[in-house]
C-alpha cells in the first residue's frame, strides 16, 4: 500500500546514517522504501559505496514509531507528504542529485507554472525594495510563481509583492511544521496559503530552525526554479549559497549590482565579478531573459536612458543607421558598406551597445535596438 510506503520512507530517512543521496540509492536498489527497510541490513553488499555501518540503524522500531507519529501529525494538520521516488515532488527539483527524498507541504503547487526564485538579505535597503516592486509591477501580465525562504527582508517582500500582484508564492522553510520562524511572519504564511500558494519543508514536524538547516534549505529554493535572482546580499550571505547551488544545478543566476561601498550589494557584485551571476541592467531585459511575456505597456528601466537626450556623433549615427537598414549585418559587410576599417568601427559599436542602441551576436553580427 502507498500509505505504508510513506511510513517506511519517513522511517528510513530518520535513520542516523541515511541522507537523501543514500536514500535514493537504497530505493533504486530495492525498488521501494519498504523493501529497503526490510532487506538493506542483510543485503547491504548490493549497495555500491554503502557499508555495514551505514545500514546499521535501518530496522530500528523507534524510527517506525516516530514515522507513525509524523503521519498522524500531518493528517491532523492538512500537511501533504510528497515522496521524490514516487514522482510527487516538483519536477525541476527532482533533477537535482541531492534533492530531498521527502517534502512536507501545506497548500498547493501548480508545477506547470513557470517559477522564479528570488532571494536576498534580511537587511534590505530601499534600493532592493524598489527593485522587487518594479519587477512584479513590470511582469504583471506574465504567469509565474515565486519561490523564496520566508525570512525577513527580501524574502518577506517577495512573498508580499507576489500576493499583492496575485502571483502564487512558495515559502521554503528551514524547520518542521510545529514551528514558524521568524514568528513575525505567521500572518504572512497564512496569507500565502489563503492566496493559493504553499509552504514546504524537507524537515519533519519536530525539527527546530537550527542554524545549519538554513543552508540546507537554500538548495531547495535554488532547485525549484530555472532561474534565481539575488537582490541584495553581503559577502558570505546566505543568498550567496543559494546562488552557488543554482550554479551547481546549471540554472540561471541573476544579481542586482550596486555600489561597491554598499554592504548589501557586495555579495551581488562579487557574484557578477566571478561570473557566477549575470548582472541585471534593466528590468525589461531581465523579464526577457526569464522568458516571461513582454509587458503590455512600456516599463521603467532600472538604469533608464532617454532616446531624446542621446546625441549621436556623426560616426555613431552613420553606423547605427547602417545597422538599422540592414539587420544582423556582419562586421565585414558593415565595413564595406560605410567604407571604414573594422578597427575603427568596433569602438563605435561598443559605444552604441553601452547606449542601448545596438546589440551584438556571435560571428560579429549586429542589430539595432
Amino acid at each position: 500500500m502507498i500509505s505504508e510506503e510513506y511510513l517506511y520512507a519517513i522511517a528510513l530517512r530518520e535513520c542516523s546514517q541515511i541522507g537523501d543521496i543514500h536514500f535514493h540509492k537504497l530505493v533504486r536498489t530495492f525498488g521501494s522504501a519498504q523493501e529497503a527497510w526490510r532487506r538493506a541490513k542483510k543485503e547491504y553488499k548490493k549497495l555500491e559505496g554503502i557499508g555495514q555501518k551505514t545500514v546499521s540503524d535501518i530496522g530500528n522500531n523507534k524510527h517506525l514509531e516516530s514515522a507513525e507519529e509524523e503521519l498522524n501529525f500531518c493528517e491532523k494538520n492538512n500537511i501533504q507528504v510528497r515522496l521524490k521516488h514516487l514522482g510527487e515532488t516538483p519536477f525541476l527539483l527532482n533533477e537535482c542529485n541531492d534533492a530531498p527524498a521527502i517534502l512536507y507541504q501545506k497548500g498547493n503547487i501548480d508545477d506547470s507554472i513557470s517559477k522564479v526564485s528570488i532571494v536576498g538579505t534580511r537587511n534590505m535597503t530601499s534600493y532592493g525594495r524598489q527593485f522587487i516592486e518594479d519587477l512584479f509591477e513590470a511582469s504583471q501580465s506574465s504567469t509565474y510563481l515565486s519561490v523564496s525562504g520566508l525570512a525577513l527582508g527580501v524574502d518577506k517582500e517577495v512573498h508580499e509583492q507576489s500576493i499583492l500582484h496575485q502571483k502564487p508564492t512558495i515559502a521554503v522553510l528551514a524547520h518542521g511544521f510545529q514551528y514558524l520562524y521568524p514568528a513575525k511572519n505567521r500572518k504572512l504564511s497564512e496569507k500565502i496559503l489563503q492566496e493559493g500558494g504553499a509552504l514546504i519543508t524537507e524537515f519533519s514536524s519536530s525539527q527546530k530552525p537550527d542554524r545549519e538547516n538554513f543552508i540546507q534549505r537554500n538548495r531547495i529554493v535554488a532547485g525549484m526554479s530555472p532561474a534565481t535572482i539575488v537582490v541584495e546580499t553581503g559577502f558570505g550571505g546566505g543568498s550567496v549559497s543559494t546562488a552557488a547551488f543554482a550554479n551547481d544545478y546549471n540554472r540561471d543566476v541573476f544579481a542586482l549590482p550596486g555600489k561597491i561601498t554598499d554592504l548589501c550589494s557586495q555579495g551581488c557584485n562579487q557574484l557578477i565579478f566571478h561570473n557566477k551571476a549575470t548582472a541585471i541592467s534593466t528590468i525589461k531585459d531581465l523579464i526577457g531573459m526569464l522568458g516571461f511575456n513582454a509587458p503590455k505597456e512600456k516599463i521603467g528601466e532600472l538604469f533608464p536612458y532617454s532616446e531624446t537626450t542621446i546625441q549621436l556623433s556623426d560616426n555613431q549615427h552613420l553606423i547605427y543607421k547602417s545597422i538599422k537598414d540592414q539587420p544582423q549585418i556582419s562586421l565585414d559587410d558593415l565595413s564595406q558598406k560605410i567604407e571604414l576599417p573594422t578597427h575603427k568601427i568596433l569602438p563605435i559599436i561598443l559605444e552604441l551597445e553601452l547606449l542601448g542602441k545596438v546589440k551584438s551576436f556571435s560571428g560579429r553580427q549586429f542589430i539595432a535596438i
